[in-house]
């Protein structure tokens, strides 16, 4: 199992929802974790970073010199193990319009923020934060150095309609998987991905409505998931040495219908 007592550890969109759970329980672990979050997010997310004593690094995890600004943070309380990458956005537009016109298309730019954001993003800070595990020693006689989980979505396989951007991009973070573990395999690092369902976060904007009739969809348990669960997932998938380039769902059981 890798330790992670002592070291440090990365969470992008760690201010809230799945990435707030998983700053929990990595700190939890005794890992002084750097919360990374948009500008925006500062205000929770210093008060999250002081709560578990870790810190605050305000940053766009598409943008390189950021990423690297919290990764050399990260280093400063201690050997980087962790990354969870959390940091999304989602969008809903069909790919063209009901008037015939190709004005009504699916906007191309939008298509192309959502990919930057949540594949390229994540490409991104994987590829920062593993350089920088790359050079810390290995914890184990098998050479370990650390592991990156990253976040897909069931949308990924069953994208709904109206989805087609953010299936792209999450679809894309699957893809990567085996890639990046094989990549990374050389200097100790594991990768795996997260595929999950429906969570309680907010994503959803307190809208009650949406969330009951998503319920309805899931298998059993049927209520939606809590951060908490995700986190867990993520600390095993982290923790435990022998699981690498794999994507594990997390879901109930769902499969989501096209609409």
């Amino acid at each position: 199992m890798l330790e992670l007592n002592g070291s440090s550890a990365l969470v992008t969109g760690g201010a809230s929802g799945l990435g707030e759970a998983s700053v929990r329980a990595l700190a939890a672990q005794g890992a002084k974790v750097v919360v990374l979050d948009l500008d925006r997010q500062a205000e929770a997310g210093e008060a999250l970073a002081k709560e578990v004593g870790g810190i605050f690094a305000a940053a766009d995890v598409t943008d390189a010199e950021q990423v690297i600004a919290a990764v050399e943070a990260a280093k400063e309380m201690g050997p980087l193990r962790a990354v969870v990458n959390s940091a999304g956005i989602g969008w809903a537009t069909r790919t063209i319009g009901r008037d015939g016109s190709y004005d009504s298309a699916h906007d191309l730019e939008i298509f192309r923020k959502v990919v930057d954001i949540n594949l390229t993003g994540t490409f991104n800070v994987t590829r920062l934060a593993a350089t920088a595990m790359s050079t810390t020693d290995p914890v184990d006689e098998d050479g370990t150095r650390g592991a990156i989980v990253n976040t897909a979505s069931v949308a990924a396989l069953e994208g709904q309609i109206g989805q087609v951007s953010y299936t792209a991009s999450k679809a894309g973070i699957l893809g990567m998987t085996i890639v990046l573990a094989r990549d990374l395999a050389a200097a100790g690092i594991r990768v795996n991905t997260i595929i999950p369902g429906f969570f309680d976060t907010p994503i959803y904007g307190g809208n009650q409505e949406m969330k009951d009739n998503l319920t309805k969809t899931t298998l059993f348990p049927k209520r939606m998931g809590f951060p908490s669960e995700f986190a867990s997932l993520a600390i095993e998938l982290i923790r435990n040495t022998y699981i690498n380039g794999e994507s594990v769902r997390i879901d109930t059981g769902t499969r989501m219908q096209p609409k």
